[in-house]
């Protein structure tokens, strides 16, 4: 097994634990979570190149977080806010 085709049934394993959710989105929203908070950057951005060639092993709801993580990826990181000085 590749390391992208192992990516891939990690990323089925961890949908289909939020399959039980009753709501769609929340079970999404794990999925974007723990790969979020879980996965290294590298392994992230190997999963969103190897899904968006197309491969069809990935299961729907994990495809749909995907999908969303490589929306994250691409936006622009807002710039943080300068610090507070003192007497403003």
């Amino acid at each position: 097994m590749s390391g992208g085709e192992q990516l891939i049934q990690m990323a089925n394993d961890i949908g289909n634990f939020f399959r039980a959710e009753p709501q769609r989105e929340d079970a999404i929203a794990g999925i974007v979570n723990h790969i979020g908070k879980f996965w290294t950057r590298r392994m992230r951005e190997k999963l969103i190149a190897h899904a968006q060639h197309g491969d069809r092993a990935l299961d729907e709801l994990p495809r749909e977080a995907v999908r969303r993580l490589a929306l994250q990826a691409a936006a622009p990181r807002a710039a943080p806010a300068p610090p507070a000085t003192a007497g403003s």
